[in-house]
Formats: structure tokens, C-alpha cells, sequence
């Protein structure tokens, strides 16, 4: 079950929130636990074992952490709780790609390759757990009274399957205490019909174009930095659009998640940029690798290290292939290079005329990479952008194009550029804004057969 089809948004739903707030406030915990297991479970039952191993697991080192007197035994718990969501991770997302890879060294067939299905989200749940067990431990966090709510924040639906990033410590206490209002259920609500109309309206209708052009063997100038751009958007508006739909039902419910994007586009530093993009991860890496590997602390080439490891790691977490990796190190490898021109000290390093185009085309060609299946494909797309298979756009790709694409290509490229744009004199009230993405989401679910979201892949 996703957020934006027929079956969540006037099914699923309505019935949790009329249950929600039918119910005394003690029972509410619970009753996002079984509504949170029950939306996992829409997609596979089976893998509900492995969330609820993974937050048995944490709770449990979590639990001996906190309880222990022994500095021996409480890093021992850091470690085996730690060691057993990366080995979960591991097995499900990387014993392929691993095994897959020895084989091809081997130059044969010499190591069985299972066919691991890899459960939604566990990405996301394996680096909120390592947080909770970690945090516990350093007195960073209070542990959780009861498995009950740690069950519920572990598999907490509205941001179980691509986040944001959640720490327990920051939502503890709302386990506890939460406040509810009109005008904070109508804020939820403006802000999920936002997300929304970002996933239905701009991601799904620009799709096509980037898909199109992603599956050419030897794309046109044109066509190769359509499609880097088309899907530059189709990413953003899917993922931040997915953000600000969890943050909404949160808000509905009385919890307050943290914001996962801020204007990226806008950026004027692959620094900044990381600042800016999916901040829940980017400030999760900075915590719990990039410090504790250092940080820059022990001297220039060191915090290069640091900042190139990071990144190449944050690239195998979104994905077991090689293109991930790459994407990892170029911008890991930017990142180095704008500190060692004094990042650390200044908003952009670059001169300010090119500081904002420069980083955009950075993002572009990493973006690339990103979405190719392999380095091959890359390759073809990094080709046609230099125009080695020529200039213009292919008659037969312009006849597929359709205005729809094109309109909200430009629509969405408008958006997220917007904060660098003069603002509008006028602004529509919250309510017309409401009834107008209502409508037009309304329109869209009709249309839509599927809308899958790209970070349920990661």
C-alpha cells in the first residue's frame, strides 16, 4: 500500500483516523502499532518478521545497555545490536550484489546466488535502530518504557517505508505526550495533500520522459540532458513529495517529524547542497559515521578521507550496485574539494556567477549515474551529453513527447528554484489551496494505474 493510490487515501485512511481519535488516548499507541503492521503486512506479511526482529533486537541491546553497570557489557550490547541490523541489512541488500560479483572475479558459477527479495524500508529501519541503540547507550536518548511503543515507533507508517530518517530520542517523548487540535489536523492535512500533488502531479507526469530517455543506447545531446533534468525533478518531487505527505499524517496524529528537504535545488555548493537534501540521512551520516570516524579532527587529509568514505557509504546504502558507489564518490569527492577551497569557513566557494549553475550540473551528471542500472548505461547517457551521438532530439522522441511532460518538466524545475525567484504578490489562502490540490489529486488518483515511489527501492 503507497500514499498515493485510491485504496490508501479514502480507504486505509479515513478508518485509522476515525479510529484514532474514536479511541481513548491510551489506546492510541496501540492502535498505531496495528495499523502499522497492517500496512506493512498489505505488501508482504512474511516480512513482517524481519521488522519486528530488527526492533526486538535494538530494544533488547537497548534494554542491557541502560540497565547494566558494566562498561564491558554495555559495549558489548552497542556492538551486537549495532552488528545485527547490519548483518540483517547485509544479508537482504548486499549478499547478491556480493556473491554476484565474486563470481564474475572467479570468471564463473562457482557461488550460488540466492533470490533475496528485499523487504520496503529496511534501509530506513536499520539506521533508526542503530541510532536508538547507540543514543541509549551514550545517554543521548531515554530507552523506551514498554517493546509496545518502540514497536509503534520502529513501524510507524507514515514514515515506515522512505522516511525521513527518525531518531527515537526526538520522538519519545511524543510517544508519551502529544497534542492534537483542528488547526494542527488541518496543517497535516494541507501538507499531505502538498505531497501529494508533488508525487501525483509533477513526479508521475514527468516519468515517462526521464524513463524514455534513460532507456536509449545512444541518446542526443538533447535527449541525454532532457532526460538528466526530467528526472532531476521526477526524483525530487517523489521523494520530497513522499516526505511531506508522512510529515502531514504525523502532524494529523500529534506527532512533529523533522523536515527531509529544504529548497535543494537552489544550492550553491555540493556543501550546501547536502545541507539541503534529504536531511534526516545527510545529518544521520554526519553523526554516526562521519564524526565518529573523525570528523575534522585529525588534520586535512584525514576530514578528506572522512568526507569521501562518508559519501561513498551513504552510496551503499541507497542501493547494491556499482553506480551507487560511483555516486557516492563524486560527491564525496566534490565535498573534499570545496573544503579544501575553504567550505567550512564560506557559504560557497565558488565565484558567486557560476556558484549556482556549476553545482546544478554537478547534481545533474550525479544524478545520472544514480538513476542508470549500470556503468554501461551511465556511460551512454555521459556520452550523448558531450554529443558524441549528436545534437538534436530524434523526430520520433519528439512526436513522444508529449506537453504534459514538458509542462510540468518546467513547472516543477520553476518550483524548485522558486525560493531564488521574486515572490508573487499575491498568495492563495490555505483553504483555496486545500480544495485545489484536493481536486486535482482527486483527478490524478483516477488516472493514475500505478504510482509506485523511487526510494522504495533503497
Amino acid at each position: 500500500m503507497v500514499f498515493s493510490t485510491p485504496i490508501f487515501v479514502f480507504g486505509f485512511l479515513p478508518c485509522f483516523l476515525g479510529a484514532y481519535y474514536v479511541l481513548p488516548k491510551a489506546f492510541r499507541n496501540w492502535l498505531i502499532l496495528l495499523a502499522s503492521t497492517l500496512f506493512y503486512a498489505w505488501w508482504r506479511a512474511d516480512a513482517l518478521i524481519v521488522l519486528y526482529a530488527i526492533a526486538g533486537g535494538s530494544y533488547l541491546a537497548g534494554y542491557v545497555a541502560t540497565q547494566t553497570r558494566s562498561s564491558k557489557v554495555k559495549t558489548w550490547a552497542v556492538r551486537l545490536g549495532v552488528s545485527f541490523n547490519l548483518a540483517i541489512l547485509g544479508w537482504f541488500k548486499y549478499t547478491t550484489f556480493l556473491l554476484g560479483n565474486l563470481n564474475t572475479a572467479l570468471g564463473g558459477d562457482a557461488l550460488v546466488v540466492p533470490e533475496i527479495i528485499l523487504p520496503i524500508g529496511l534501509s530506513f529501519l536499520a539506521f533508526q535502530s542503530i541510532s536508538y541503540v547507540i543514543d541509549v547507550a551514550r545517554g543521548d536518548a531515554p530507552a523506551a518504557k514498554k517493546l509496545s511503543d518502540f514497536l509503534a515507533f520502529s513501524s510507524l507508517f507514515p514514515q515506515l517505508i522512505a522516511g525521513p530518517v527518525l531518531r527515537y530520542k526526538d520522538l519519545a517523548h511524543q510517544f508519551e505526550h502529544r497534542m492534537h487540535s483542528l488547526s494542527l489536523f488541518s496543517r497535516g492535512l494541507r501538507r499531505f495533500l502538498q505531497g501529494l500533488a508533488m508525487k501525483l502531479l509533477v513526479a508521475d507526469s514527468v516519468a515517462p520522459l526521464a524513463d524514455r530517455m534513460f532507456a536509449l543506447s545512444d541518446p542526443t545531446m538533447t535527449e541525454a540532458w532532457l532526460g538528466a533534468a526530467a528526472y532531476s525533478i521526477q526524483l525530487l518531487f517523489d521523494f520530497a513529495g513522499y516526505s511531506a505527505m508522512a510529515i502531514g499524517l504525523g502532524l494529523m496524529i500529534g506527532f512533529h517529524f523533522p523536515e527531509n528537504f529544504n529548497a535543494p535545488y537552489v544550492s550553491r555548493s555540493i556543501t550546501e547542497f547536502w545541507r539541503r537534501w534529504h536531511i534526516s540521512l545527510s545529518s544521520w551520516l554526519r553523526d554516526y559515521l562521519y564524526v565518529p570516524l573523525g570528523g575534522n579532527r585529525r588534520g586535512k587529509l584525514k576530514t578528506y578521507r572522512n568526507l569521501l568514505l562518508t559519501m561513498v557509504l551513504g552510496g551503499i546504502w541507497h542501493g547494491a550496485n556499482w553506480t551507487f558507489v560511483i555516486w557516492g564518490m563524486w560527491h564525496g569527492g566534490l565535498m573534499a574539494i570545496e573544503r579544501a577551497l575553504g567550505a567550512k569557513h564560506r557559504e560557497t566557494v565558488w565565484p558567486k556567477a557560476i556558484a549556482w549553475p556549476l553545482t546544478m550540473v554537478c547534481v545533474l551528471l550525479g544524478w545520472v549515474v544514480f538513476r542508470a542500472e549500470t556503468l554501461a548505461d551511465a556511460g551512454a547517457m555521459y556520452a550523448g551529453m558531450v554529443g558524441l551521438n549528436g545534437i538534436v532530439m530524434r523526430p520520433e522522441l519528439i512526436t513522444l513527447t508529449t506537453v504534459t511532460e514538458l509542462f510540468f518538466l518546467a513547472l516543477g524545475a520553476t518550483i524548485s528554484i522558486a525560493p531564488r525567484l521574486p515572490r508573487p504578490s499575491l498568495s492563495m489562502s490555505p483553504a483555496l489551496q486545500s480544495a485545489l490540490l484536493s481536486i486535482l489529486c482527486f483527478v490524478a488518483l483516477q488516472a493514475r494505474t500505478n504510482s509506485p515511489f523511487l526510494y522504495f527501492q533503497f
